[in-house]
């Protein structure tokens, strides 16, 4: 797993062989976060990473300049994986103590429900066979977790179709991986 781009590009780290999770493949994250650099500015964003598996987003988003990224893990071992994978980072890096990154355990969902913060943006990537998974972009946008004009882009299989949502902006595929995203509308006053 390899950071694409940012203060740490080229950072590689090495994923214990008896992980489920894969991360997102490099082809995959570059091509989205190359559409997403149409959609916003990372430098100072605040960010919330959710099922992160291995924090191969929450990693890209720190070197992309995120001032705040929460990542939410419910694995032992992946959360402490992701822990590990930041631990390295910091180093004797001086930068590094430019970003605040908060690594919870715990189910997304429940964060979901408890979380009083907004943010820029939002990445989730659950398991493709999650029954719940439908449910995920509706249960942002009613918990009001994106600031207006934030973006949430959600990786799931080719199965599922979010276009009829009204968040919906477009979907991307990238080989078997897929991508849709989603922005909070600014409501007008009449």
């Amino acid at each position: 797993m390899r950071i694409i781009t940012g203060i740490y590009k080229g950072r590689h780290f090495e994923i214990p062989r008896s992980f489920k999770a894969r991360p997102t493949t490099d082809f995959a994250k570059e091509n989205i976060f190359n559409v997403l650099t149409g959609y916003m500015d990372f430098e100072g964003a605040t960010a919330l990473d959710l099922f992160s598996g291995t924090g191969s987003i929450s990693l890209e988003l720190v070197s992309r300049g995120c001032a705040h990224v929460i990542s939410v893990e419910m694995d032992r071992d992946h959360h402490r994986f992701i822990q590990e994978c930041f631990r390295k980072l910091q180093g004797n890096n001086v930068q590094c103590s430019m970003f605040n990154v908060q690594c919870i355990r715990g189910d997304a969902f429940r964060f979901i429900k408890s979380c009083k913060q907004q943010f820029d943006f939002i990445f989730a990537d659950p398991p493709y066979a999650l029954k719940e998974l439908p449910q995920i972009p509706g249960l942002i946008f009613e918990k009001g977790l994106l600031k207006p004009e934030g973006i949430f882009v959600f990786e799931h299989g080719k199965d599922h179709d979010f276009s009829s949502d009204p968040h919906f902006v477009e979907h991307r595929s990238y080989g078997s991986v897929n991508f849709s995203i989603f922005r909070t509308k600014e409501t007008t006053s009449e």
